[in-house]
């Protein structure tokens, strides 16, 4: 006889009682539900007594397995080379996921380098590269993988060269056989002694009857 928080327990479609050919009896409770929970009594009775044993069942609640999703998928960015840079996602699932990163489909190995990976209780993950070289560029994929499923995204590093400003080289002037080149290169403008002309083309005709002067 089995009993239930003292109640006996009577066979129906989820509860079986069972009897193998060694004497070993049974109770089969197939499926489990909260209801099932409390202490188990089975009495053993024939012509001379009886015995009996208790047992405690606790049911845990069924854990709900989701598969991974995210929630801020990594972007694309780039940075100048030499400087910080954070590759960032946030990732929920239940139980949590596992994560993993490559570059150009391959594995990232834990520890590397100038980079780092971190993660928190709620879902957010990081790799973070620390000087960024020019080597690091290219395409990012973090993986997210637990029982229920897996989900991955991409992203495309770029690192930029650092610009140095150049200071520009002073102008030097040639000298040459005209007078005329010669002042102006000094930065006066001979010309504007000359009185304003209404026609472009007769002051083009006249600046080329212009005789030098050796006072000049």
């Amino acid at each position: 006889m089995w009993l239930l928080n003292g109640k006996p327990v009577l066979p129906d479609a989820t509860h079986k009682m069972l009897v193998r050919e060694n004497g070993i009896h049974s109770l089969l409770i197939d499926p489990l539900t909260q209801k099932d929970a409390g202490t188990y009594t089975c009495i053993a009775t024939n012509r001379t007594g009886q015995n009996s044993f208790s047992l405690e069942l606790t049911v845990v609640a069924k854990e709900v397995k989701k598969a991974p999703v995210f929630l801020e998928k990594l972007q694309n960015c780039g940075v100048p080379e030499g400087h910080p840079v954070r590759l960032e996602g946030r990732v929920i699932g239940m139980p949590p996921p596992m994560f993993y990163w490559k570059k150009d489909n391959e594995t990232i190995p834990a520890h590397r380098e100038r980079m780092s990976m971190h993660q928190d209780t709620t879902g957010y993950v990081c790799l973070l590269i620390q000087p960024a070289k020019k080597a690091d560029a290219g395409w990012y994929t973090l993986s997210a993988k637990n029982e229920a499923g897996i989900v991955s995204c991409t992203a495309r590093l770029d690192i930029y060269a650092q610009w140095h400003q150049q200071i520009p080289q002073p102008i030097k002037y040639r000298p040459g056989g005209n007078r005329y080149a010669n002042l102006a290169g000094q930065g006066l403008d001979i010309f504007s002694a000359f009185p304003a002309v209404e026609s472009p083309m007769l002051f083009s005709s006249l600046s080329q009857n212009v005789v030098e002067s050796e006072e000049l």
